[in-house]
């Protein structure tokens, strides 16, 4: 992969038929680890934007540009517009990834399906969009096939290589991901085809290409969605390096500019934790929840609870994590790997088995793989638990919690020395779960002091 093109190879065709092509529509999927965990859209200057509730800017005034407020009286003024229509539909998938409210995604495909029946062939804008969603909603093979009618339709655009990307990266298949993410780049690199490139680098382990790639991917960017991406995954990138006060001064950045900007403040959160100063911790954990009550937040939160001793709190968090699964069980939608690392933890191992097997059948990504292999050795299964395990890491990625769950799995079949090994590459990210760092140091070191 050469992501140092500054040129597209290629002049972009004309804006298709009923509007302008909405050419940097990006959706950043949810992959597992730091990066993606709670999906992020990237977007244009001039493209969807999610705005606050309506009630919130001054009386009388106009709905900024792109918000979803603006694209609803778009629609409404110019009800032929499939590029209108697809535009708000993008925005209800951001919207939904953003406040993990469900029933945004139904807005969202009814907004989609709307610009199909403007304009049925060739609508590039809408399958970005559908394919956006299907990844939203963890279909992704339905995500892939949307993509492909999308560089199909529009093989000039980047967001829709974009798109396919991410849909070949959940679908575990590597290779045609970093093709995709090429293509994506040298059609047009900005923020968000960098941003892809970072995280192909982070996956194999290469963080210093990646965090190079990252700090391109910020001086790209073009909005405050972007902006605070890219602040939150050099963050992360910066905890993975054992450097929390510099994911500390990193995240007190982009917070600067997006106060309320609950990926930011989960990853301060977890800086806070790294350096010992708990207190600042939780009231982060606790404000990102309100922005937006994530699986991944809700877990982070309840489990620094039950570290403290907080057993009351964090079964409040437990609590909401156990609801939001029902609600997905119930419109029978696959589980994530919080849901399954949830349900092995501090559920029902077996249970926690079979949603991975369920989940691997359509997304067989290494976090899912990491998952499985945790549920298994959980269930009592650690010669199985092993294959996963060797799986989740197979593309080299850095993550600490895969290095500890194989660890562990390795000790519980007597393999010594290579559980010794992947505690210490786990322990270089010293804080790197509230419940699991202790386990891992205490395990170290009754390896090291065991005759």
């Amino acid at each position: 992969m050469h992501p140092d093109h500054t040129e597209p190879p290629h002049q972009p065709p004309p804006p298709s038929h009923g509007g302008r092509r909405l050419r940097n529509i990006v959706v950043t999927l949810a992959v597992g680890a730091a990066m993606f965990a709670a999906g992020a859209v990237m977007l244009a200057p001039d493209q969807t934007t999610v705005s606050r509730p309506s009630g919130q800017g001054r009386p009388g005034a106009s709905p900024p540009r792109g918000s979803i407020e603006a694209l609803q009286a778009r629609v409404t003024r110019l009800p032929k517009d499939p590029g209108g229509w697809a535009a708000l539909g993008m925005a209800y998938v951001q919207q939904a990834r953003s406040t993990a409210d469900p029933a945004t995604y139904d807005r969202a495909e009814k907004a989609l399906r709307t610009s199909f029946t403007v304009h049925p062939e060739g609508n590039t804008d809408a399958e970005i969009g559908m394919g956006a969603l299907a990844a939203a909603r963890h279909d992704f093979p339905a995500a892939l096939r949307w993509a492909r009618k999308a560089t199909a339709s529009g093989p000039y655009s980047s967001s829709a290589y974009g798109v396919l990307a991410d849909a070949y990266t959940q679908l575990g298949r590597y290779e045609e991901a970093d093709e995709a993410v090429q293509k994506m780049t040298d059609l047009r690199p900005d923020a968000a085809s960098l941003a892809r490139a970072s995280y192909a680098f982070e996956l194999k382990g290469d963080i210093d290409r990646a965090r190079a790639l990252m700090h391109r991917s910020l001086a790209a960017a073009a909005t405050r969605a972007d902006t605070s991406f890219a602040h939150n995954v050099l963050a992360t990138l910066d905890l993975q390096d054992a450097d929390p006060r510099a994911a500390l001064a990193r995240t007190q950045t982009g917070l600067r500019a997006a106060p309320d900007d609950a990926a930011l403040l989960e990853t301060r959160a977890r800086a806070h934790t790294a350096l010992g100063d708990t207190a600042k911790a939780l009231a982060d954990y606790r404000a990102a929840v309100a922005v937006a009550p994530l699986p991944h937040h809700l877990l982070g939160l309840g489990e620094l609870e039950q570290s403290l001793g907080n057993d009351k709190q964090a079964e409040e968090s437990y609590a909401l994590l156990r609801a939001q699964d029902r609600i997905r069980e119930a419109a029978g939608d696959p589980a994530d790997t919080d849901a399954i690392l949830f349900e092995a933890d501090h559920g029902n191992p077996r249970r926690a088995v079979t949603l991975a097997e369920q989940t691997l059948r359509t997304r067989p990504f290494v976090a899912v793989h990491d998952a499985y292999a945790w549920a298994l050795h959980l269930a009592g299964r650690d010669t199985e638990a092993l294959v996963q395990a060797d799986k989740a890491l197979a593309t080299g990625t850095r993550s600490a919690l895969f290095r500890y769950h194989r660890a562990v799995v390795h000790h519980g079949l007597g393999h010594t020395e290579a559980a010794r090994r992947d505690l210490t590459e786990a322990l270089r990210e010293p804080a790197f779960h509230p419940l699991h760092a202790d386990a891992a140091r205490d395990l170290l070191q009754r390896i090291d002091t065991t005759p």
